[in-house]
């Protein structure tokens, strides 16, 4: 078992540690273990794990389980990416979600976590030409996890969204990598105009609670968009910027804001 568990590790040590914080876990509190075990313990792989946590999450009396469970692993069966951004995920709400203490916390409990590798096998529907059934995956999405992202958008990885209450996410928006955001994100249009009409995040943008993004606008990466503002206009990169409408205040402060989560906005 030892051995087992060494190459584990050493092939993938995201998933490995989530194992062996689950083993603890079910020590710690054993009236939890038929939880973790079904959702984490029993799978094999990782991917198969998150497969079983999409279906069990999202089934309804209009969609199976197994049917959910199908498509799922077809998703991490034909686009490997998908499972590496889920461990880059894991890896950026534990490192910058000073609640977060284990691996194994966003797989099981925190919906911002599960809608965005929710939203990921939509996306891969989206891009298969399967765009009712994306459709379903989102409606699902919203209506679990109160998080609402177009199954069209175009999000990395390393992505960290905190309490995720009303995340709105439009058809055409561009999140880089290793971004992060609080609730009440809305990264919209600004009317009914067609075509290209959303946001593009740059990399290692941060974004407070309650900000609005709207139009086909740019945000330039590791820059920082103040709580409760409304971003209009292109964001240079490695500023931040707040009010209403946004204007820019300063620098972003620090080398890569979504990382280092500081929000506070000084002077301006």
């Amino acid at each position: 078992m030892a051995e087992t568990r060494a190459k584990l590790a050493q092939i993938d040590p995201v998933w490995s540690r989530i194992c062996e914080e689950a083993e603890a876990a079910v020590k710690g509190e054993p009236l939890l273990g038929g939880l973790i075990h079904s959702s984490l313990l029993h799978h094999p792989t990782f991917e198969r794990a998150l497969a079983f946590r999409f279906s069990l999450k999202l089934a309804s009396g209009e969609m199976s389980e197994q049917i959910l469970r199908e498509i799922a692993d077809a998703a991490f069966a034909d686009a490997p990416e998908i499972g590496r951004a889920a461990r880059a995920d894991v890896v950026a709400v534990h490192d910058r979600d000073p609640a977060c203490h284990r691996f194994l916390q966003p797989v099981l409990f925190f919906k911002g976590y599960q809608a965005i590798q929710a939203y990921r096998i939509g996306h891969w529907l989206w891009q298969q030409g399967r765009r009712d059934m994306a459709y379903f995956v989102q409606m699902r999405v919203s209506e679990v996890f109160g998080v609402d992202i177009h199954p069209g958008a175009r999000i990395g990885q390393g992505i960290m969204i905190d309490h995720a209450h009303s995340i709105v996410i439009g058809e055409t928006a561009v999140v880089g990598d290793n971004v992060s955001m609080l609730h009440s994100v809305t990264l919209g249009g600004t009317g009914k105009d067609d075509g290209d009409r959303h946001p593009k995040i740059g990399d290692g943008v941060l974004i407070g609670a309650g900000a609005k993004v709207l139009g086909n606008i740019s945000v330039g990466r590791c820059s920082r968009i103040a709580a409760g503002s409304v971003v209009l206009t292109d964001v240079p990169p490695c500023t931040t910027v707040a009010g209403v409408p946004a204007r820019v205040v300063g620098e972003a402060g620090c080398p890569q804001p979504a990382i280092q989560m500081d929000h506070l906005v000084v002077g301006g």
